[in-house]
């Protein structure tokens, strides 16, 4: 008598790291992000969204999360079977969430921010701040391939 075996998807891949919460620490999530996605054999076009992803998501948690002797983590969790990727960034102030820059602003009007998270909403395939207790959050962006 044959049994059916099932066959096992591959196991999904996981990166958690803790990074200070200063310039050079947002920095060193972007380079880890991509150094591990290419490990994994992310494709070229979700690592490519996922690092300026990184990038906006790091740098607002070392400027804007920050909190002295705290730092934030970098998770990412890719799951070759379906090819989705998952960017967590998590930082200490979960009294400070995150919006994109108010769509209603003077034309012409300069600003000097408020712009990265309009990125991070045109790379991603969906974004969402959720609480991370006690008292931080976490800032999280989800990819998928891109069908052309």
């Amino acid at each position: 008598m044959h049994q059916h075996v099932p066959q096992l998807s591959e196991p999904a891949h996981t990166f958690t790291q803790l990074l200070s919460a200063t310039r050079r620490g947002a920095r060193l999530a972007r380079l880890l992000s991509v150094s591990e996605l290419h490990s994994w054999g992310v494709p070229h076009d979700v690592t490519e969204r996922a690092e300026n992803v990184v990038a906006e998501l790091a740098a607002n948690a070392a400027l804007h999360g920050r909190v002295p002797g705290r730092s934030f983590r970098l998770t990412l969790v890719y799951d070759p079977s379906d090819g989705q990727l998952r960017v967590d960034v998590t930082d200490a102030r979960g009294d400070a969430y995150p919006r994109c820059a108010p769509s209603d602003a003077e034309p012409g009007a300069l600003r000097t921010g408020g712009h990265g998270l309009s990125l991070v909403a045109a790379l991603a395939d969906h974004w969402e701040t959720v609480p991370y207790p006690p008292s931080g959050k976490t800032v999280r962006a989800v990819f998928s391939r891109r069908r052309d």
